[in-house]
Order: C-alpha cells, then structure tokens, then sequence
C-alpha cells in the first residue's frame, strides 16, 4: 500500500514521476560505522504492479512518440543534471559503500555521467541495415530493418559500483525508447534516489524511469522478474541469482542479458614491464576493496620472476592505507556490509585450512574508534594453494589475491581457462607477438594487455560461462533494448 511520506531519512519509490513511500522499511547500514544511514521503503507487489503500469502508460503517451533527436537532448539534460549536483553523488556513493572519495569522484560518478552522453550521442548517429534484393521476376525488392523499443525493461543493479553500473543499464535502455522498472542493491540505494531526482527536474515524462527498493526473493526483486508485463531483465550480479532470474522469466520468453560473476586471473611474464605489472595487479586486486566483478583474485607469474612478484606485491599490499573514506591518502575503505565481511573473512580461514601460506593480511583492522564497528578487513595475499583449491575457484569478491608461478605459455593458458567463470583477464607482457597469441586463447570476454579496467564504452561488455549471458556497450546495447523489424518492399 503506498502512502505519503516527507521524512528526511527516509529512501522512497519513485512511480509515475512521484515520490511514494510503502509502510514496510528496512535500514541502510553505513559499513564504516555501522550506523543507520536511513531507512528504506520496501516495495510489496503491488508497489511494483503500479510501476509496470506507470511504465506502460508512457509508452502510450508522449515518451513513446517522441524522437531520437529529442530523446537524446533529454539524456544529455540528465547527464547535466548529475553534473551540477556531482557533489551530492558523490556523498551518497561513499555514504553507502564506504569507497574513497577519489574513486567516487573520479570513477563512479563520472562515468555515470558518461553513460548518458555516449548513448545519448551513439542513438543520435546509429544505423540500421538496408538490402537490394533480386527476385523471380527481375524487379527486386528492398529489405530494411527498423528499430523499436522492447517495451517494458526492469532493470536490477548491484551494490559494488551502485551509480555506474545503474546508468550503464538505464541510459540505453531509455536511449533506446524503453521504459524502465529499477531495482538498486539494497545495500546502496542513495545514488538512485538521488538519480529519480534529477529525472524528474531535467523533465523525463512520468512513468519513463520508476524506481523500486527492496530485496530479491519475496521482494521487489522477485515481483519485478516474475511481472507478466515486464518484456525484457536485464541484471549484474552473482551467478547464481543469474540462473534463478533465468528460470523465473522462462515461462514468459522474456529478454534476458546478465553481467554475472568472476574469478579473474592477470598474468604476468618474466618479460613484462615488472613496475607496470605490480602497479597494475595491485589496482586489479584491491580497487573498490576488491569488490569489481573484474578484479584478479588469481595472479599467475611466470617463474623466473615469482620470488621478486611476490616481495614487491607484499611491501605494496603492507603499505595500503586502510580507513576513512575521506581520509587523504586512503587506499581502500570497508567492504559493502558486515554480512559480506563475513563472508570474505571465512574465505581467509579456509585458505589457511586449504594450506595457503598468507603474505600480507589475513586478518581485520583495528583502529581503536568506532570504524571497529564498521566492515574493514585486510588487504591478503595468498601462494601455496593448488589450483583446485576452493579459494582458487570459487569468487571471494573481496581485496585477495593468490600468486602462483607457470613455466610455460601453453601451461598458464590451460590453468586459466579451467574455471567455470570467464569474464576477464589481464596480461602483462612486452612482447607484442606473445600478446595477440595469447589473447585470443582466453576464454573471457574481455582481455587486457598491460593495463586493466580501461574501457571504451563503445565496446562489448559481458562473460562467458557462469560469468554472463550476452553483451552490453556501444551498438550491442542498442542492439539488446531494441526489438529490430525487418520491412521487405516489393518493387
């Protein structure tokens, strides 16, 4: 049941351009302190009914007649909307995550801004194809592809990168004509309440962007997939929530592409730049605390140079800065919540059980004030364990690595293709021929070479294996939240 509510810390649904509020709540938890940040409206399914509803009424209305030029001026609006309270979003980013303010600044937000401009400008310039075709008669015919929006899109983010991997979804959807039921991660709401806003302010008609808070099973997140009026889901997540979502929209052959989980591995030859290297597999196994869905949590060093990996990654790991968010200087803030701290931390414990040797880490921080009470853990380098071992092959999502040395190209492509993820990979490598020999060997969708997390948003996104179904990004987004129509003209 929905009804009015103005409480300042209170987190509400947005539907049909209005706030409402639902009289079941739950709190949003600072993991720095574990205080309350605010309370949040849980949406029952009658909440999101309404917001279905609410989508498919714009698409009758002036959304649906609208123009791509006009479509697009209006992202760009939105786009500046979140431009001009930049600093608003950064606070709630680093409110619910705990990341540091320079990564929220510098990551997070900005590409959240991104997103709305390149979809906005590549829908503006997209094509679409067009064919002569002969016939039996000798006059031919023209065959051209039209594009149209799905319809209804729901729309379920997580909460490792809340701002940014919500837009990456929202701006092409909307981009593309769609209307969109969301769901963000319970564990960081703000940033998309604070998006509602800046929707309803830059003048995107009711109904077009509705916003749900809640949870996944017997909560806003079942009751979204389940809606027999949603068309399409889009999802990034664990894989197993991936393979529950798939099962619940069978029945109604709804549109589906999930951006899934990983157990990324970097490799590093005895030829690569070594100060690059360790530059780079520290960013790709401690950024965000280790929580990107890219991160490497399985690093393999060709032998030659093992012993001298290891020691440098241990005096840079020992030197991290762990605090405050806005401390200068800081490295790494908490995890996400203390449910996922003890998670991670049972990881730690089974990595010494499994044999692992810890380098660095292994443990919590204790800073003596009331961050006791947030959700920090230690930075943590593991070697020693076997391939087999379940810290190797199962995600951790947590700031971890395990270090192992290889002999030889062929044994390292082997060892990191046995997995049953297969999102990314990072080489690290001066040799160019070794680079494009390997590359195309790695069973992920997306391959590094002496860099990591450099995207281009024009690109494909997405994994193979339990690491996702299908890609987003550039012209394969447009291509996902669109329903293409041949048209064949008789001439």
């Amino acid at each position: 049941m929905l009804v009015s509510s103005t409480h300042p810390k209170q987190l509400q649904h947005f539907i049909n351009g209005e706030f409402l509020a639902t009289q079941k709540t739950f709190r949003n938890i600072s993991p720095v302190n574990g205080q309350v940040i605010s309370d949040v409206c849980e949406a029952d399914a009658a909440t999101v009914d309404a917001a279905v509803k609410a989508a498919q009424a714009a698409l009758k209305g002036p959304w649906g007649r609208m123009g791509v030029q006009e479509r697009a001026a209006l992202l760009h609006k939105v786009a500046d909307g979140i431009q001009a309270r930049f600093e608003e979003f950064v606070a709630a980013e680093v409110a619910d995550t705990g990341r540091p303010v320079h990564q929220a600044r510098t990551l997070d937000v900005a590409r959240g801004i991104a997103n709305f401009r390149t979809f906005a400008d590549l829908i503006k310039t997209a094509g679409t194809e067009v064919f002569q075709s002969e016939s039996a008669d000798g006059l031919g015919a023209l065959n051209y592809t039209i594009r149209k929006p799905l319809g209804v899109v729901g729309i379920i983010s997580p909460w490792n990168l809340p701002l940014l991997l919500f837009t990456w979804k929202v701006a092409p959807a909307l981009a593309c004509g769609n209307a969109v039921v969301t769901k963000p991660s319970e564990e960081s709401p703000s940033s998309a309440t604070l998006l509602a806003e800046v929707m309803r302010d830059a003048g995107v008609p009711p109904g077009v962007f509705n916003l749900i808070h809640g949870f996944g099973g017997n909560s806003a997140g079942e009751f979204l997939t389940a809606h027999a009026d949603v068309d399409a889901i889009t999802f990034t997540g664990e894989s197993k929530t991936g393979s529950t979502i798939m099962k619940a929209v069978a029945d109604d052959m709804k549109e589906v592409s999930f951006e899934l989980g990983g157990k990324n591995a970097a490799v590093v030859f005895a030829d690569a730049d070594f100060d690059a290297a360790i530059d780079g597999v520290m960013r790709s196994s401690f950024t965000n605390s280790g929580q990107v869905c890219l991160c490497s949590e399985r690093v393999y060093v060709e032998r030659p140079i093992f012993d001298r990996f290891v020691a440098a990654m241990k005096q840079r790991t020992d030197a991290l800065q762990v605090g405050y968010p806005g401390d200068d200087g800081v490295d790494m803030g908490p995890l996400i919540s203390h449910g996922h701290r003890d998670k991670v931390l049972s990881y730690y414990r089974l990595a010494v059980e499994e044999g692992a040797t810890v380098v660095a880490g292994g443990g919590t921080p204790r800073f003596g004030d009331e961050r006791d009470d947030g959700a920090y853990v230690q930075p943590t380098i593991w070697t020693g364990l076997p391939d087999s071992a379940r810290c190797v092959t199962e995600e951790i999502f947590g700031p971890v690595c395990h270090i192992a040395p290889f002999d030889s190209e062929e044994e390292v492509i082997a060892r990191v293709n046995d997995s049953d993820y297969g999102l990314a990979c990072a080489l690290w490598t001066t040799n160019l021929k070794r680079a494009h020999r390997v590359a195309p060997q790695i069973e992920a969708g997306l391959v590094w070479v002496n860099t990591w997390f450099l995207r281009d948003l024009r690109t494909p996104f997405g994994g193979v294996k339990q690491s996702g179904l299908g890609r987003e990004g550039g012209r394969y987004s447009l291509e996902f939240y669109s329903e293409v129509t041949n048209i064949c003209i008789k001439l």
